[in-house]
């Protein structure tokens, strides 16, 4: 796995890293959810997933595809992001894990395979593409959620 390979794959799936970094920043409002419980009692989603959050990922993924000149692959990315990232919630809601407490893997590979998944067919990503970005936003995803912390843009440093 050289730099180049890094990069290519980064490039290819930036719309995805938006959509899941941008509602950190212009996310908030209302739960999606209305606050409500699903069947077995626990919030279905919890507060911290809020429509104007899933719009502005989903936008942003949009943005960066139109940039990259694949708008297609931005608006998949950004709304396989965005629903990896509820899937996700729902499921840490299940194990009662507490709205923006850790899960590891879960929460770092949640957005970046599905958005992986539903932008394939405008991608036409290589194998190897896919297993580079799956490997490499691990790190990269502990580092901005860190940084995120330090400049007070998150609660917690995952």
């Amino acid at each position: 796995m050289n730099l180049n390979t890094i990069a290519s794959s980064i490039w290819i799936y930036l719309p995805a890293y938006f959509a899941n970094a941008t509602p950190v920043a212009f996310g908030g409002g209302p739960p999606l959810d209305g606050g409500e419980n699903w069947l077995d009692g626990k919030p279905f989603l919890g507060s911290h997933k809020t429509l104007r959050g899933c719009l502005v990922g989903v936008l942003a993924g949009i943005l960066i595809g139109i940039l990259q000149g694949n708008l297609l692959s931005g608006l998949a990315q950004g709304v396989g992001a965005i629903l990896g990232d509820l899937i996700s919630s729902f499921l840490k809601r299940r194990w009662d894990v507490a709205p923006g407490e850790s899960f590891p893997l879960l929460d770092q590979l949640d957005f970046i395979i599905i958005a992986v998944i539903l932008s394939q067919p405008f991608t036409r990503s290589t194998l190897i593409d896919i297993i580079v970005i799956l490997v490499v936003t691990v790190p990269i995803h502990y580092a901005t959620n860190y940084f995120s912390w330090l400049i007070k843009m998150k609660e917690h440093p995952w």
